[in-house]
């Protein structure tokens, strides 16, 4: 099905701001976030990403794409509007991808498309995608237990939460065994003062360790 582009009704008002050359504007950087339309007004959109509510503000710069936006602008334009109102392409329930500048707090939507299925999960942000991006880290291992793992490096100490997800490896872990039989544990595989590399993960509360590479044991 073929995709048409429309500009969105315009806000009744809106400003410009000046910027000093050589500064970058609040809010140039480009956002996305995927859900569900659950509300519309003239001026915003409110899409459920996952288990928040998102709202956007929308004016003549925001993009719309969606079947049928073609057809709907033509028929505007015939009564003499300037375009479509948002919710003559967009329904409530409508899973849809925004483009996004976030200006200080107030989320301006660059670009609205429809899409077929925000996802299991009901969506999701970039921002969240970025946190839960494999991360690294390096250093010392200060102490170790079956929930967390703390290491020292960069000047200063990194707390990790590990779990049965979390997989050790280095030179001899994999042969060595664990003194019970089967899989090693982090206690048994990771010792304070070992040197280790951290692959972990960014989980907003706390930083998860999905590998733990040793890459020294510490001296006896």
């Amino acid at each position: 099905m073929r995709q048409s582009r429309f500009f969105a009704v315009p806000v009744l008002a809106f400003s410009v701001i000046a910027f000093p050359i050589g500064l970058r504007a609040a809010g140039d950087e480009t956002k996305s976030a995927k859900g569900t339309v659950t509300a519309m007004t003239g001026s915003s959109v409110t899409v459920k990403v996952g288990a928040k509510d998102m709202v956007f503000n929308v004016d003549d710069k925001t993009e719309v794409i969606a079947a049928g936006a073609g057809t709907k602008a033509r028929q505007a334009q015939q009564k003499g509007m300037p375009g479509p109102k948002l919710a003559d392409v967009v329904k409530t329930g409508q899973a849809v991808r925004v483009s996004y500048h976030d200006m200080s707090g107030n989320l301006h939507a660059a670009t609205i498309q429809a899409i077929a299925s925000a996802g299991s999960s009901g969506g999701t942000t970039s921002d969240e995608k970025e946190a839960a991006a494999a991360k690294h880290a390096s250093g010392t291992v200060k102490s170790v237990s079956g929930s967390s793992l703390v290491v020292t490096g960069a000047g200063k100490d990194w707390t990790f939460t590990v779990d049965g997800k979390t997989n050790v490896i280095g030179k001899g872990l994999g042969t060595k065994g664990a003194p019970s039989g089967g899989k090693l544990t982090i206690t048994e595989a990771v010792g304070a003062g070992d040197k280790v590399t951290v692959t972990y993960h960014d989980m907003g509360s706390s930083m998860h360790a999905a590998t733990v590479r040793v890459t020294a044991k510490a001296a006896k």
